[in-house]
C-alpha cells in the first residue's frame, strides 16, 4: 500500500488514527497497530507475510533466550552469530540471487530456465532494524523484549516498514510501553505529512517525468546541456522523493506517539562529501558507522587501515542498494572521494574563503554519482558522464523541448527548497515547538488539495527506495 494511494489517504490512515485515539490501554494500542501494519504490508505482498512472521519468531527467540543477560558469554556470542547469519542469508537470498543468476546466465548462457526470486518489499530496511536490535541486545544496551507482539510492532510499524527511516529499538522502546499524543504532536504530524506528500507529488513526480525522458535518449544523440538537465532533474527527484517519504513517515509516527529521528538535513548545501553523508539518509549512514565502521576500528587505527575501513563501508553501502555493478561502483566512488578528502582535500575544503567552491565541488561530485545510481548499466552510466563533460551540442535537442515554463519554475522552487532559505527548515523536528504562522493551515490545505488532484490523474507513483 502506497502512502500516495487513495485507499491509504482516504481509508487506511484516517481509520488507524481514529481507532488508535479511541483505544486507551497501551496493550490494545500496540495490538491494533501491529494488525494494521500487517494489513498494510499484506495489501501489496500477501505472499511475503509468512516470511516476515518466520523472521520475527526466529529473532524473538534468539534475543529472548539466546541473548539473555544471564547466559554465559560464549553462548551469547553463538546466539548472536546464529541470528546474524540467519538474517544476512535471508537478505542475500532474496536480494541478490536473481541478479547473480542473471549475471551468470549472460556469461554461460544457461540452457535451462532459472527461477526468478522476487524481492520482498522493504527487506533491506527491516533486516537492518532486526540486526541492530540483536547487536544492541548483545551489547546489553537494551534488554531482550519479552513480549513477542511488542517486538513485532517495532519491526513492522507501518510508517517506516518499507522505506525507513531505519529505527533503533532503544529509540522507541519507551513508546512501546507508554505514549501520549498531544495536540502539538498531531499538529506537527499533520504538517509534516502534508509537506512530505507535497514534496513527493508536486516536485519528485514531476522531476521523474523529465529525468526519465532524458535518460531514455540514446548516448549517441544526447548532448551536454540535455544531460545536465537530466541529472539535475534526477538529483531533485531522488531528494524530494526519499525525503518526502521520510517526512510522511515521521509525521504519521508522531500522530501515533512515536518520535522517529530525522533522516535528511539539507544535504545539497554540504561543503564536502563527508558532510553530505552526515546529511543524506542519516539513519543508514549512522547504521553503517555504528555497526560496521566503528567495529572495524573506525579512524582509531592506522591511516591505511582507516582507508580500508572507509572502502569496506561504502562498498557495503553500494551493495545494500542493489547487486548491480552500478551500485557497487557508486559505493566505491564515494569511498575514494572520502579517502581523497581525508588525505589532502579536507584542509582546502574547510577554508572559509573557499566555501562556495567547496559547495560546487560537492554538488558536482554528488550529481556525477547519481548518474551511476540512475543509469541501467555501467556502459550507459559512463557514456552519460562522458557526455556531461564533453560540452557537445545537438541542435536536434533544443532546451525548450524539455524545459517548459512551468517545469523551469518548479526546478527553481525545488532548488530553493533544497537550500537554507526561509521556510526550508519547516520540516525539521524543532518546528513542533515553533508557533504556527497564520498562513500555515491554508498552505497545508492548498498543498493537500493540489497533491490529491495530481494523484487523481496518476495511478502509480512508487517511491524510489521501495526497490531497495
Amino acid at each position: 500500500m502506497l502512502f500516495t494511494s487513495f485507499i491509504f489517504l482516504q481509508v487506511f490512515l484516517p481509520a488507524v488514527l481514529i481507532v488508535d485515539t479511541l483505544l486507551k490501554k497501551i496493550r490494545w494500542k500496540n495490538l491494533f497497530l501491529l494488525f494494521a501494519s500487517l494489513l498494510f504490508y499484506a495489501w501489496g505482498e500477501p505472499e511475503n507475510i509468512f516470511l516476515l512472521l518466520v523472521s520475527l519468531l526466529f529473532n524473538y527467540f534468539i534475543a529472548r533466550y539466546g541473548l539473555d543477560f544471564k547466559r554465559r558469554e560464549k553462548s551469547r556470542k553463538q546466539a548472536l552469530a546464529a541470528g546474524l547469519l540467519f538474517n544476512l542469508r535471508v537478505l542475500v537470498f532474496f536480494k541478490y540471487t536473481s541478479p547473480f543468476l542473471q549475471f551468470m546466465d549472460r556469461i554461460f548462457n544457461f540452457p535451462f530456465k532459472y527461477p526468478d526470486v522476487a524481492l520482498p518489499l522493504g527487506i533491506s530496511f527491516f533486516t537492518f532494524q532486526i540486526i541492530s536490535y540483536l547487536l544492541d541486545t548483545y551489547r546489553k544496551e537494551n534488554e531482550p523484549q519479552k513480549n513477542f507482539f511488542d517486538l513485532s510492532l517495532y519491526i513492522m510499524l507501518f510508517p517506516q516498514l518499507v522505506a525507513g527511516p531505519i529505527v533503533k529499538y532503544h529509540d522507541i522502546a519507551s513508546a512501546l510501553k507508554e505514549r501520549h499524543v498531544t495536540w502539538e504532536d498531531y499538529s506537527f504530524g499533520i504538517r509534516r505529512f502534508v509537506y512530505g506528500l507535497g514534496k513527493k507529488v508536486l516536485i519528485a513526480n514531476q522531476m521523474a517525468y523529465l529525468a526519465d525522458d532524458i535518460f531514455l535518449i540514446p548516448g549517441d544523440v544526447l548532448d551536454c546541456k540535455t544531460a545536465w538537465i537530466g541529472i539535475v532533474a534526477y538529483s531533485l527527484q531522488i531528494y524530494f522523493d526519499f525525503s518526502g517519504y521520510s517526512d510522511m513517515a515521521i509525521g504519521i509516527g508522531r500522530m501515533l506517539g512515536f518520535s522517529f529521528k530525522e533522516n535528511f538535513d539539507l544535504p545539497y548545501i554540504s561543503k564536502s562529501v563527508q558532510e553530505f553523508w552526515r546529511r543524506w539518509h542519516i539513519s543508514l549512514s549512522s547504521w553503517f558507522k555504528e555497526y560496521l565502521y566503528i567495529p572495524l576500528g573506525g579512524s582509531r587505527v592506522s591511516e591505511k587501515r582507516t582507508y580500508f575501513n572507509i572502502m569496506v563501508v561504502f562498498a557495503a553501502t553500494g551493495i545494500w542498494h542493489g547487486a548491480g555493478l552500478n551500485f557497487i561502483i557508486w559505493g566505491l566512488y564515494y569511498g575514494v572521494l572520502l579517502i581523497l578528502e581525508r588525505w589532502k582535500l579536507k584542509k582546502f575544503l574547510s577554508l572559509p574563503e573557499l566555501g562556495w567552491l567547496a559547495r560546487i565541488y560537492t554538488l558536482l561530485a554528488v550529481m556525477t554519482g547519481w548518474v551511476f545510481f540512475r543509469a541501467e548499466t555501467l556502459p550507459e552510466a559512463l557514456a552519460y558522464c562522458r557526455t556531461m563533460f564533453t560540452f557537445n551540442n545537438n541542435p536536434a535537442l533544443p532546451v525548450r523541448d524539455f524545459l517548459t515554463l512551468p517545469l523551469t519554475v518548479l526546478i527553481i522552487a525545488a532548488v530553493l527548497l533544497s537550500a537554507p532559505v526561509p521556510g526550508s527548515k519547516i520540516f525539521q523536528d524543532e518546528a513542533v515547538r515553533v508557533r504556527v504562522k497564520w498562513y500555515d493551515y491554508p498552505l497545508q490545505a492548498a498543498l493537500l488539495l493540489a497533491s490529491l488532484l495530481l494523484l487523481a490523474g496518476n495511478t502509480y507513483n512508487p517511491f524510489i527506495y521501495f526497490r531497495f
